[in-house]
């Protein structure tokens, strides 16, 4: 996998340039299943099956996936414990847990304007 590497340019961070590592992190980051298992880790440390169940909808397979990149960009902490069979658990780390506030906000939108969204989508489909 090839990826953009930060150089401390404004041209990393800036999101209108296709070329920008701020892009390739947004683009990664922001998508529904991992909203959705930011704000099941709000709660606190779970494992793989206790968010499989709290993630209502998603696959085991993209729920690796996104575990996985979020592990990689250091939203999320893995942690195996060394049992038989091994425990592995995973928890939000500083970021991820800075990342919740901007998910939540998002969250306190859509309710907050869910109904309005709701007329506007049944008045444009006539």
């Amino acid at each position: 996998m090839v990826t953009k590497q930060y150089t401390g340019s404004p041209e990393d961070a800036d999101l209108r340039r296709a070329d920008s590592l701020a892009r390739e992190i947004f683009a990664d980051i922001a998508n529904k299943w991992a909203f959705l298992i930011i704000e099941a880790l709000s709660g606190g440390t779970r494992r793989f099956s206790e968010l499989r169940d709290e993630v209502e909808g998603i696959s085991h397979k993209m729920l690796t996936q996104n575990l996985r990149m979020m592990e990689r960009y250091g939203l999320v902490e893995r942690t195996v414990h060394p049992t038989v069979p091994p425990r592995v658990e995973y928890a939000l780390t500083e970021p991820g847990r800075a990342l919740h506030a901007t998910v939540d906000g998002m969250c306190a939108w859509t309710h907050q304007y869910l109904g309005d969204i709701d007329e506007a989508r049944r008045r444009f489909d006539g």
